[in-house]
């Protein structure tokens, strides 16, 4: 069956995407907004569609320009890419690839592999792309409390995490992040893709720590998945790398559309604003309600939720869900197999999870 493959396609174990299920459902297994985008992205949009014939701008500068504006930093300091997850495997290649770097450096120097660190408990594409890329990682143990461990995630000759970690929901405060930051040698990427339902951002730090490379995403504060436009705040030398990189691959990876509509949502911040607190106090809303289920849940400050089932099990309360048309995340791994992580969508549609919550425990 695998023909013709190269040795490296038969050697990788592909990251395995949440389902979009065919029928209706009530949608909370990808963390997706639950609200459209705000009305100026379609005008962009198809505004924007009268140029399709030229290629777009190669290094998104006017889309570069809106997100270093909205972030206070300079366009300079901005990489756009198609969507997160092409960003941070990017960032694998520009900065880990080869060796992790060392004190000397912000670039692999040497032929000897060195460990980049990430949670043990992480998102699932990390270690897909260390094995992609040929870039050994040190998994560091989250603490029993499902919080990251920020002593030993000093000292790294690189490091990636989520803040918020996905998949527990939990954030660490700025101090924390800069400690680690300032303990590793080489680049520390910070994955804040759901960074806007929080309350802590590594972005400020740019200006101090030029190792430092944050990430981030339309998908969810935006409500922009289908468009797919991630970026990366960094300083100027690390996005030098980037688009080094970028441009040895795909010279085009944000399309004219995408740039169009990403801009208008990033320029309408009180559309994106009003979202997001709507999200957060469904969040409070959710988690209360769960815990009154006798349900317990980790902080989140994310647009999901971490809601552990022991009796009945997490993945029997996912089957049962699923019945009910209700679709969640169930992780096989053995410090998540006892939790759901659940999407926060409408008030209605947490409703229409409770209910069938209710349901499914009193049996």
């Amino acid at each position: 069956m695998k023909e013709f493959w190269s040795e490296k396609a038969k050697s990788l174990t592909p990251y395995t995407a949440g389902e979009q299920p065919k029928e209706k459902m009530v949608k909370l297994n990808t963390n997706e907004n639950a609200y459209p985008p705000s009305p100026r992205v379609a005008e962009a949009v198809s505004r924007a569609a009268e140029s399709l014939r030229l290629y777009p701008d190669p290094d998104a500068r006017s889309l570069c320009e809106a997100i270093a504006e909205y972030h206070g930093v300079r366009p300079e300091q901005v990489f756009c890419a198609n969507g997160s997850d092409e960003a941070l495997a990017l960032c694998y290649a520009a900065f880990f690839q080869g060796g992790a770097g060392n004190a000397g450096g912000w670039f692999p120097g040497t032929s000897t592999p060195r460990k980049v660190k990430t949670p043990d408990v992480g998102y699932s594409f990390y270690p897909v792309w260390a094995e992609f890329f040929g870039v050994p990682l040190e998994f560091v143990p989250l603490k029993e409390d499902y919080s990251v461990d920020v002593d030993k995630m000093c000292g790294g000759s690189g490091m990636i995490l989520a803040n918020p970690n996905a998949p527990t929901s939990i954030a660490l405060s700025v101090p924390n992040l800069e400690k680690i930051i300032q303990k590793t040698d080489g680049v520390a990427v910070v994955d804040e893709a759901y960074a806007s339902f929080g309350r802590a951002t590594a972005i400020p730090l740019v200006q101090r720590y030029r190792n430092l490379a944050v990430v981030r995403t339309l998908s969810k504060s935006h409500s922009l998945a289908g468009l797919r436009v991630g970026y990366v705040v960094a300083d100027e030398n690390l996005v030098a790398a980037l688009r080094t990189v970028k441009d040895s691959f795909n010279s085009y990876p944000v399309d004219m559309l995408a740039q169009a509509g990403a801009e208008a949502a990033i320029r309408d911040a009180d559309y994106c604003r009003e979202t997001v607190e709507k999200i957060v106090e469904t969040r409070a809303y959710t988690i209360g309600e769960l815990w009154k289920l006798g349900i317990s849940t980790l902080p989140s400050d994310a647009n999901f939720v971490f809601a552990r089932f022991d009796d009945p099990p997490a993945e029997a309360v996912f089957g049962a869900l699923r019945k009910h048309g209700v679709l969640v995340r169930w992780f096989s791994g053995k410090r998540t197999r006892n939790f759901l992580r659940i999407t926060i969508g409408t008030r209605e549609e947490m409703d229409i999870l409770l209910s069938a919550l209710k349901e499914i425990l009193c049996k």
